[in-house]
């Protein structure tokens, strides 16, 4: 087995991952340049260089079978790699070997094996090389349901937008696919006021009362105005508060009430939300290049 001295030097010379410095030396008994060699021969330096760029592309992808369902984010760093064909067979190879692992993590994801023979880990890193672009799985979220459960779920046409509801006995699911398309298209942060973070509420709360005071409300009635504002924030923000964008008189839940259904569950990835794009000033970039010319 490799020692951590090597590792750290292989790494040092190849930005390779420990792993794949670990593999490398035991590969070519713990000799550094051929270690180093057989790095660059699978790809590995060239994809370790790409590791730290931000990939804020990709699809958002649903899986489901019986009482198990799967919603992954898999990422590119341009959409014109998302769309390509490689892309796309990578991500359909792993959104069905996770889903038919016995994974519930990221961790555990990356290291289950795909059709191909690979981990999830090593396919998206010889994708990274094949192509000079990052591609990961990002995350994921998999979803149990009891066997008299309806899932419903929505995934938007351009495959950025994923939304996955677990509901109750007996529902309707073309109500429960209505509500999941409304999900995708308004963003609520959280099913339903029971489920807000509160960590979250006492920091929004206490923006509305700056605000309120910096607009110079009356002391007396500033208190009032905020329970006002927090109420409305909430009803914005949970998705069973909100009103059906079909039907604006009703709120989500009372549509569903009217199907005689009840949303338990709700999750929603969107591609690359909470991270942050980088973005090109192709004028400055075109300013800087004529100063250097």
């Amino acid at each position: 087995m490799a020692n951590m001295d090597l590792i750290k030097k292989l790494r040092s010379m190849t930005q390779a991952g420990v792993m794949d410095a670990k593999k490398a030396l035991e590969e070519n008994h713990d000799d550094l340049d051929k270690a180093a060699q057989w790095l660059r021969e699978k790809g590995i330096v060239k994809a370790a260089k790409k590791a730290a760029a931000v990939a804020t592309e990709g699809v958002v992808k649903i899986m489901i079978n019986g009482d198990k369902a799967l919603l992954v984010e898999i990422n590119s760093q341009t959409d014109f790699v998302a769309m390509s064909n490689s892309f796309i067979e990578l991500t359909n190879e792993i959104t069905q070997a996770v889903f038919h692992a016995n994974v519930n993590t990221l961790a555990e994801a990356l290291t289950v094996k795909t059709v191909k023979g690979v981990t999830v880990d090593e396919a998206c890193t010889e994708l990274t090389a094949r192509i000079g672009e990052k591609t990961a799985l990002r995350r994921l979220e998999v979803v149990h349901k009891q066997p008299n459960e309806v899932f419903a779920h929505y995934v938007h046409n351009n495959n950025k937008i994923g939304v996955l509801l677990v509901m109750n006995p007996g529902a309707n699911e073309i109500a429960g696919h209505d509500v999941a398309m409304h999900a995708a298209a308004m963003n609520p942060k959280f099913l339903s006021q029971q489920e807000v973070d509160q960590v979250w509420l006492a920091n929004e709360t206490k923006i509305l009362k700056e605000q309120t005071i910096a607009e110079g409300k009356p002391a007396d009635k500033a208190e009032m105005i905020v329970k006002g504002r927090v109420k409305k924030m909430l009803a914005e923000v949970c998705l069973l508060d909100q009103q059906f964008f079909k039907d604006p008189t009703k709120s989500i839940q009372d549509f569903l009430k009217a199907h005689n259904s009840i949303a338990t569950k709700y999750f929603r990835y969107e591609v690359g939300e909470g991270v942050e794009k980088k973005v090109n000033d192709f004028a400055a970039e075109v300013a800087a290049q004529m100063q250097l010319n």
